[in-house]
């Protein structure tokens, strides 16, 4: 993680196939300088989880996730201890050895080899590491000040087997679709980023990075189109760049040179996902197309 710019950074995400701008690129160097925390905000589709799969990529690093989800806790996130093979433990003690005391054979049971490392206790044990936070706002506060204090101190505290400590601090990107607001305590331990959806000219270079296999011409009619149906603010969900990549591969497998009103309508749930959505996008084809 030992980058010397921030246009070194760039470069090599570049290399994995992610296209940052300054902005990003500089943000993102700065959290592996200072070793604080990512918050990357944006609507779905613009590419906040990519920029920690590249990261890692570029780092030559693990990259470990923890998907958030409503009332995940502390245990979900950090250990547990494998409790079927503790089991089977104690009863190859008494078959093998019956003069051991109960003390002794309690003491085994949460030795290293039952200790079951989640997300957050894998990032500090193996740092340097990547650790993806992907939608923090689908977690609750209780869970949020437990990442706090764990990204305050780079250390947890496991009361059966002792402190684990991060010799490295992992680099940590937190995803948001901000569904909700993230409290202040954890922004201002974290550095910060929107991400937008990208100017047709970035998304072209996206997809020609990306896709090569798709032809310039296609590559840049699906960025066209797409780049339109995100104008229209009523969708519940504008396509991201993943849908952009998937559709412009997809038109490629079904041997499509010049995108048609005929084809895209085949092949709109490659980018559409919700039938809200679908309607309004295919009764708006045409003058998509046009344009």
């Amino acid at each position: 993680m030992d980058f010397s710019t921030a246009a070194d950074l760039r470069e090599a995400v570049a290399a994995t196939g992610y296209l940052a701008d300054d902005e990003l690129a500089t943000i993102a160097w700065l959290a592996t300088r200072l070793h604080r925390p990512l918050l990357v905000e944006g609507e779905p589709g613009t590419g906040k989880t990519a920029l920690a799969e590249a990261l890692a990529s570029a780092c030559g690093v693990p990259l470990i996730r923890l998907q958030c989800h409503e009332g995940i806790d502390a245990s979900q996130a950090l250990y547990d201890w494998d409790f079927p093979r503790q089991i089977l433990h104690l009863r190859a003690i008494e078959a093998v050895d019956g003069t051991r005391s109960l003390e002794d054979a309690e003491s085994g049971l949460f030795d290293e080899r039952f200790l079951v490392a989640r997300p957050i206790l894998r990032a500090l044990r193996e740092a340097p590491a990547v650790l993806l936070v992907d939608e923090i706002d689908r977690a609750d506060d209780e869970f949020e000040a437990f990442l706090l204090e764990v990204l305050s101190t780079w250390q947890v505290s496991i009361p059966e087997f002792g402190t684990v400590r991060a010799t490295t601090p992992p680099l940590v990107v937190l995803t948001s679709n901000r569904t909700r607001e993230v409290h202040d305590a954890l922004k201002r331990r974290c550095l910060y980023q929107w991400l937008e959806h990208p100017s047709l000219e970035r998304e072209l270079a996206i997809v020609r990075s990306r896709a090569p296999e798709v032809s310039e011409e296609l590559a840049g009619q699906v960025v066209r189109v797409i780049q339109g149906i995100r104008t229209d603010r009523e969708l519940l969900k504008p396509p991201g760049v993943a849908e952009t990549l998937d559709w412009a591969r997809a038109l490629h497998e079904l041997g499509v040179r010049d995108l048609d009103t005929e084809s895209a309508a085949a092949s709109l749930g490659v980018a559409v996902k919700y039938r809200e959505d679908f309607d309004r996008v295919r009764a708006a084809l045409d003058r998509l197309m046009a344009r």
